[in-house]
This record gives C-alpha cells, sequence and structure tokens, in this order.
C-alpha cells in the first residue's frame, strides 16, 4: 500500500511565479505542519512555483525532509495573454481536453505532465508522498485516480487543500482530508 498526499499550495498573493504567501498562508502552512505531524512523510516533491514551496518548506523542515522541486508540478498555464473570461475559458478546457488557448497548454499536455510523476511516484520505494502543486494540477493529479473529477471539484477546492490516495494492488481510494476551518 502507498499514500499519497495531493496538496495545493497556501493562500498567495498572485498567480506569477514568484507570488508569495500572504499573511493568512503563511499562518495556513504552519498549520500543515500540524496537520501531518504525526503521518510518517518518506518524500516531498513540490511546484518550484514560491507559493508552493513557502507551503511545505515548514513541514519538509519539521520532518528533517528536502523539498525536491519538480517542473511537472507547476501550475497549467491556461493562456500567455489575460482574459477576462478565463473562468469559462477554464470551464471549456476540462469540455475539450486538446483546447490550446495561444500561449498556454491544453488539458491532455498537463495530464500528461501529472501522468509521468504519478507513475514515477508509484513505482518509488517511499510509501507516503506529497505532491504539492496548485489547483488546476492537482485537479489533473486527482484525475489520474477519479476521471469524474472535474471543473466544479476545482472550484470547491479551497488554499491549501489536501487530499489522500491510499493505493492497493487493485484499487485506490480518495479523500479529502483537509478541514478549512483548521
Amino acid at each position: 500500500m502507498k499514500t499519497i498526499y495531493f496538496v495545493r499550495h497556501a493562500k498567495a498573493g498572485g498567480q506569477e511565479f514568484s507570488a508569495a504567501l500572504t499573511e493568512k498562508g503563511v499562518e495556513q502552512a504552519a498549520k500543515l505542519v500540524d496537520f501531518f505531524a504525526t503521518k510518517p512523510i518518506g518524500k516531498i516533491y513540490s511546484s518550484p512555483f514560491k507559493r508552493a514551496i513557502d507551503t511545505i518548506q515548514p513541514l519538509a523542515d519539521f520532518k528533517g525532509l528536502k523539498v525536491e522541486k519538480d517542473d511537472r508540478l507547476s501550475e497549467r498555464v491556461l493562456s500567455g495573454i489575460l482574459l477576462e473570461d478565463w473562468q469559462e475559458k477554464l470551464k471549456q478546457s476540462f469540455d475539450d481536453f486538446d483546447l490550446e488557448l495561444e500561449g498556454g497548454e491544453s488539458h491532455s499536455a498537463g495530464m500528461k505532465r501529472a501522468v509521468s510523476i504519478i507513475e514515477e511516484v508509484l513505482a518509488s520505494s517511499n510509501d507516503h508522498i506529497i505532491l504539492v502543486s496548485h489547483g488546476n494540477l492537482t485537479t489533473l493529479l486527482i484525475r489520474y485516480f477519479n476521471e469524474s473529477f472535474g471543473f466544479d471539484d476545482l472550484m470547491e477546492m479551497t488554499n491549501p487543500d489536501v487530499f489522500e490516495i491510499i493505493v492497493g494492488d487493485e484499487k485506490a481510494m480518495l479523500k479529502r482530508i483537509w478541514d478549512d476551518r483548521v
């Protein structure tokens, strides 16, 4: 059995690569330390975006682990241009996985990245692993195990959010375990 935790980053002050956590996000990152304190984490992979690293670094320090930065966990870029109707375009991308907007990445391409890291993690010797990413890519990571997970689920996710996947020989059990009142 293998347990994988998908963590969506804490509250940040923007979407750019260097966006820092807000004051609330820093508090949330500290709460993640308490949340995972008794869980036997063996490895942590994170998007290289500052907000993702800053979300999980306090836990890594507490556990004495190194955060392995992995570009495959970077957020999926919907478009390289500012879209006023970005949320409608995002919804369309869930209906058409090959939809690729100018300067953006299709869901199919993002899913390929997600699948590659999940397969690597499943083949690894570590049994308790954290993957830290962003809302859209976390949705794709979860879709690997549950194809019905989609746009509406993404819109209901919180910052941070935590999902636990327990993978056995024949099946995987997915459960949201973060209580955003924490």
